[in-house]
């Protein structure tokens, strides 16, 4: 029987399953739904089915959540980002830690201390310090557009589409950003479209406006880096100048020339155009005003997108760590060196390990920026460069601290941090499921004594968490 596209009717939306999406059962199936609430009661289309659950999309709505909220965004429900703008956000907070919960519960299976409540985010809308645009020289048209029969305007500058690389969302206004970052995206691409500056076409490779990337930072300095697909000096020099011109506030003004079938540059030469070469954010130790960290933000660097958060992240990793001031720490995937900057003055020695070599060259930067002699920091592969002869050189880690990308520590690093047998480690991590798959790991020698969830980004489903791990032996 073709199940695909058949309608369910008066479907009660039971929760919210893994990666935000709601779910639902019919006949003893798992549903699991888009664009719904916990609590609507709507009829579904199936858009796919599995062996073991169904896909499906909301056709009409019987009743509405209590949970649901007006969305502020025009965008809301095309726009691949912010899905949870029509949920509550004391209601997003329980979800999100209750995805936490379940990750520990199902996927550890290890014996849980209190789990702290999750610690909000004081800023829901403009929290966002970095935001990256891509150009298109056929943006996506909604169902009214089409239907008017108008001659539009194809060229835009925006987001990807959910699930299509080659269909890019023009946007009027984004509420993840503070000022000028609307102003400048949306005069770049008056200039481009009045200039007849070709934007690019994702699928035929043609064109020249490629990308826009917009940083800002809490100290009120901002970051521009253009994308471009050729050498064209006339177009690069007129479009420089006009932001020169329009935004002389601009720290940091850069272009990159790609010719790429993507849009990573990390490879690629950055220009700086105007200005430095970076821009300066700042952190307050344990929330003193008078006590602040300094971080240079190059281009190609990463930093938490969400500045005032990340305090919050770092100060419940320090808090966590009980650190003495005698402790060897290891920061484990460092990126520029911001925890291992941020607990350096409560350790003896602290000893970072990234594999982006330039993020080395960031992390050494930002020690030398505030002062701090007690931080080393080493370019490598995880797996390979952490090993006995490593640590025999540069001191065994009395404390680890671990911040590793969504996919988690490799298998090896476990097993090497079990081996090294610190007396504590600390997990930072952005998915608590491969969080809890590597928590199963080390809980065969270590106990879990504190969990703390973070929400870094308000409407989505994106929880940060903190674990302490204490060993047994």
């Amino acid at each position: 029987m073709k199940i695909k596209n058949k309608v369910l009717t008066a479907i009660r939306i039971e929760g919210i399953a893994a990666e935000g999406k709601c779910i639902a059962r019919h006949e003893g199936k798992v549903l699991f739904v888009t664009g719904a609430a916990p609590g609507d009661v709507a009829d579904l289309r199936i858009t796919r089915k599995k062996k073991s659950y169904l896909e499906a999309v909301p056709l009409k709505f019987h009743s509405y959540s209590s949970m649901r909220t007006e969305p502020f965004c025009s965008h809301f429900g095309t726009c691949g980002g912010c899905k949870w703008q029509h949920i509550q956000y004391d209601k997003q907070l329980h979800y999100k830690q209750q995805q936490v919960v379940d990750s520990l519960e199902r996927i550890a299976k290890v014996p849980l201390p209190a789990i702290s409540p999750i610690i909000p985010s004081d800023k829901t809308r403009y929290y966002r310090n970095k935001l990256e645009y891509t150009f298109t020289d056929s943006r996506w048209l909604t169902r009214e557009e089409i239907d008017s029969g108008e001659n539009l305007e194809r060229n835009g500058l925006g987001f990807h589409i959910p699930g299509r690389f080659d269909k890019i969302l023009d946007i009027d206004h984004c509420y993840l950003q503070e000022d000028p970052s609307n102003a400048i995206r949306l005069s770049v691409k008056d200039f481009c479209i009045r200039e007849n500056i070709p934007f690019f076409n994702l699928v035929t490779q043609e064109g020249y406006m490629r990308n826009l990337i917009i940083r800002t930072s809490s100290t009120g300095e901002s970051m521009v880096i253009i994308q471009v697909a050729g050498d064209e000096p006339a177009w690069l020099e007129s479009i420089m100048d006009h932001i020169r011109q329009q935004f002389p506030e601009i720290t940091s003004l850069n272009y990159v020339i790609n010719t790429k079938r993507n849009e990573t540059f990390h490879d690629l030469e950055v220009v700086n155009a105007a200005g430095r070469d970076h821009i300066l954010e700042q952190m307050a130790y344990d929330n003193q005003p008078d006590h602040l960290l300094k971080f240079r933000i190059g281009p190609k660097s990463f930093y938490q997108t969400n500045s005032q958060q990340a305090a919050v992240l770092y100060k419940t990793a320090l808090q966590l760590a009980n650190l003495s001031g005698v402790e060897v720490v290891y920061d484990l995937y460092s990126g520029t060196g911001t925890i291992a900057n941020y607990v350096a003055h409560l350790s003896k020695k602290v000893v970072g390990i990234e594999y982006v070599a330039d993020a080395v060259e960031d992390a050494w930067k930002n020690s030398e920026l505030n002062g701090i002699g007690n931080t080393t920091f080493h370019a490598g592969d995880m797996k390979d460069l952490l090993s006995a002869e490593f640590m025999d050189e540069h001191g065994h880690p009395d404390v680890v601290i671990t911040d590793p990308p969504r996919a988690g520590m490799h298998e090896d690093v476990v097993k090497m941090l079990i081996k090294a047998s610190p007396r504590r480690i600390v997990y930072v991590s952005c998915n608590p499921a491969t969080q809890a798959r590597d928590l199963a790991l080390l809980c065969q020698y270590y106990r879990l004594t504190a969990v703390q969830p973070v929400d870094m980004f308000p409407h989505t489903h994106h929880v940060e968490n903190v674990v302490c791990l204490e060993y047994n032996g």
